[in-house]
């Protein structure tokens, strides 16, 4: 059944990734159908009764998921219709990896009875803060072609379809944002239930390991980021600059270190 579930809503992705931008009505109907679909066989591969089944694949798959959420709702208020083609293909993509790297066990024994919420919130930053990326890039191809040395005739690519479907670049440049804001408030609240798990777990609030430390240097880079445009007014090529920086950092935090464990060295999730 997780299989089914898996294929009909890679399917749909791709299917919805591919439509006109005409076909809108059509395209939110079979892009949330896709989303349940893929919700249902994402909670099916994590949880079970007694443990969690994470790792890189699975926080991937649960970032997209989080990703095409983010861009459903935010396309119902405004049209960003142009995060579809990029969004929709990498969901395709990702909720398939689950299945051919299932991640290790982590058992509910021993652990305090609101761990999973401190999973949620990781989860729920890393969707954010991808949705975020994925937004960036299309605002330097969008600004780029403000220029007319970088524009050019002929065929146009898939990232320029895109950027026909898009809001204004400053209406972008507020939705980013926005988007970071929020992605850093559930970084923040990550960070500090990581520090009490641990404490409660280690007996320390910190372990200087490659996740701990590469959360809290894409924690720090996303504050300055938001510091810098409360007070400078950052803004174009610097908020490209920190949001990509912040967004590989993160992703070397989690999804980085443990590929490496678990494909590489074929080593559980501690």
């Amino acid at each position: 059944m997780q299989l089914l579930l898996i294929h009909v809503a890679g399917l749909l992705y791709v299917i919805c990734a591919l439509l006109p931008a005409q076909q809108r009505k059509v395209v939110a109907i079979g892009t949330l159908l896709a989303w349940v679909l893929h919700g249902v066989s994402l909670a099916a591969a994590v949880i079970a009764p007694d443990h969690l089944r994470l790792g890189f694949a699975v926080m991937l798959s649960a970032a997209l998921w989080m990703s095409v959420g983010a861009y459903w709702f935010e396309n119902r208020n405004m049209s960003v219709d142009g995060l579809r083609r990029m969004v929709l293909p990498a969901a395709a993509l990702t909720i398939v990896l689950p299945i051919i790297f299932p991640g290790t066990e982590i058992p509910f024994a021993g652990k305090p009875p609101l761990f999973s919420w401190h999973i949620v919130l990781s989860t729920l930053a890393y969707g954010c803060l991808t949705i975020a990326a994925f937004h960036v890039v299309l605002m330097a191809v969008q600004e780029s072609r403000l220029h007319p040395l970088t524009q050019s005739g002929g065929r146009r690519g898939w990232l320029l379809l895109a950027i026909d479907d898009l809001p204004p670049l400053l209406t972008m440049e507020r939705l980013l944002f926005r988007m970071i804001a929020l992605g850093f408030a559930l970084l923040t609240l990550t960070v500090i239930s990581g520090m009490f798990f641990s404490e409660l777990l280690f007996g320390k609030p910190f372990r200087w390991e490659h996740k701990t430390v590469f959360t809290v240097l894409s924690w720090l880079l996303f504050g300055v980021l938001l510091a810098g445009r409360h007070w400078r007014g950052w803004r174009g090529r610097t908020a490209l600059t920190f949001t990509l920086t912040g967004f590989a950092t993160l992703l070397l935090a989690y999804v980085g270190s443990r590929f490496v464990l678990e494909v590489v060295l074929h080593r559980g999730i501690t």
